[in-house]
């Protein structure tokens, strides 16, 4: 068994890389090295990583995964426009560079979807569950324990309680602007349903890419920058 404090690091390192460059070399870099560095760093940890992740796929079908996966993150995207033009600031913006919007795009749709999925409805979801078990067993110390004395590996995916979603949506929603708080609870709720019916990360994975993907193309359509 390989304990939930090893497992701790493969799945949090390629977020903390993105937002590490996304945030502190910010300043340094172009928009467009930004996301190559972006791309070089996530991709190379998410493949060192690969050999711990739970797997994508569950006891279903992973075609009608993915194409449940494409209708929801539709309605997702739906969702989420609707929930953000409220809130977004809607002082005109300058359109991003055709090479800076390609790269954002390709980022958001291939790279970001896979590592947040695995760390938020797979790492993430699956250690709040057990906490949440532990502390109903009156255990002492139920963090450390589930640290140590645990592994998400030995939970089937689908399981689940209230605590995994509100931990797993609040943790999820707390890496977004305030502005994107509504929208992002709402998507979590979304994915978190999404897999406990489905009992899989692939329709979670390609639910995310899609609602990226279709509001990435939202926005260079309708002019909306502010939304980015």
């Amino acid at each position: 068994m390989i304990s939930n404090r090893l497992l701790l690091l493969p799945y949090v390192a390629p977020y903390l890389a993105y937002v590490f460059i996304a945030s502190v070399l910010a300043d340094f870099t172009s928009i467009e090295l930004n996301y190559i560095l972006r791309f070089i760093a996530v991709a190379s940890l998410l493949v060192w990583a690969w050999r711990w992740y739970i797997p994508l796929t569950g006891p279903r079908s992973p075609v009608a995964s993915s194409l449940i996966g494409v209708i929801t993150g539709l309605l997702g995207t739906v969702l989420w426009i609707l929930l953000l033009l409220p809130m977004a600031d809607t002082v005109e913006m300058t359109p991003w560079s055709p090479a800076a919007f390609i790269l954002r795009l390709l980022a958001a749709s291939l790279l970001v979807p896979v590592f947040e999925e695995l760390l938020m409805r797979g790492f993430i979801f699956r250690l709040a569950y057990q906490w949440g078990e532990a502390r109903k067993k009156k255990i002492d110390q139920p963090l450390v324990t589930v640290l140590h004395d645990r592994s998400i590996n030995r939970i089937p995916t689908g399981v689940w309680s209230w605590t995994a979603v509100v931990i797993s949506t609040l943790v999820f929603t707390s890496g977004h602007h305030s502005s994107e708080w509504p929208a992002s609870i709402a998507y979590g709720l979304l994915m978190s349903a999404l897999l406990i019916i489905r009992k899989d990360l692939l329709s979670c994975i390609v639910a995310h890419a899609v609602t990226n993907l279709s509001l990435a193309l939202y926005i260079l359509k309708t002019g909306k920058w502010h939304l980015w």
